[in-house]
């Protein structure tokens, strides 16, 4: 198992000891000028190219949008991936649903097939069909999220219910799906919500299939907070069981 440090949010590089990991490679990229995801384009073909050579990887970061690149990654490795969403929010909309604007919140969306095309071009990403995907929790659904989960094949499970599809898996984990309360300095906490044990447990049933092919640790807090010092033990229960 290999630990890859992408250490952004968005397109601003953050200092790596705002994540509480040991890293086997940290990815960086100096970003051209531009749109976001103009400027982030090149950053996830460099994320896709880490996963595509690396064993079992976890991806640590600091919002989801990286997501782009990692499954992007594993479909050069051939692997065609479910997966397993766990996040407080839905991350489905699009450039003109998202009434902020928020890469973050379009990302699952866009590894559908309804984002920028110019993403795809860039990481080589192919759509994921919605029936191979599995939204855990998403409490804080806007609407068109909800009118859109309504007409889709997307399954959407609770924390308790969450199970692992057939066949490989890619398991992504923002850790804003934890109650907020016990996860201070969050960007977009949410509260009432699960416990870092119940999300543990959920992880682990699914790395115990033995068929996550990755997984991704979403750190999505402000810098400087005492977040990391919150979620160190369960993101080393988390690192440990993928290894």
């Amino acid at each position: 198992m290999t630990v890859l440090l992408v250490p952004y949010h968005l397109d601003e590089r953050l200092p790596d000891d705002e994540f509480p990991v040991v890293a086997d490679r940290v990815v960086t990229k100096d970003l051209p000028e531009g749109t976001f995801w103009a400027r982030a384009a090149d950053l996830y073909a460099l994320v896709g190219d880490a996963v595509a050579t690396a064993d079992r990887p976890t991806v640590v970061t600091a919002d989801c949008t990286v997501a782009i690149g990692v499954v992007a990654g594993l479909q050069r490795q051939g692997i065609e991936p479910s997966i397993i969403w766990f996040d407080a929010h839905g991350d489905l909309h699009t450039s003109t649903s998202s009434a902020s604007g928020y890469p973050g919140g379009m990302v699952l969306r866009t590894l559908l097939g309804d984002g920028d095309p110019a993403i795809a071009a860039a990481t080589a990403l192919s759509p994921v069909p919605p029936e191979r995907v599995t939204l855990v929790d998403a409490r804080d659904l806007d609407g068109p999220e909800v009118d859109y989960l309504a007409d889709s094949p997307i399954t959407h499970a609770t924390v308790e219910t969450a199970t692992a599809p057939e066949g490989p898996i890619y398991l992504h984990i923002d850790l804003d799906v934890i109650d907020a309360d016990a996860v201070p300095g969050l960007r977009y906490p949410v509260t009432p919500g699960p416990a870092p044990d119940q999300i543990r447990d959920a992880a682990l049933r699914i790395l115990a299939t033995g068929r996550v092919a990755a997984m991704t640790i979403a750190c999505t807090w402000h810098p400087g907070s005492d977040t990391p010092i919150a979620v160190r033990k369960l993101i080393d229960e988390l690192i440990t069981a993928a290894s």
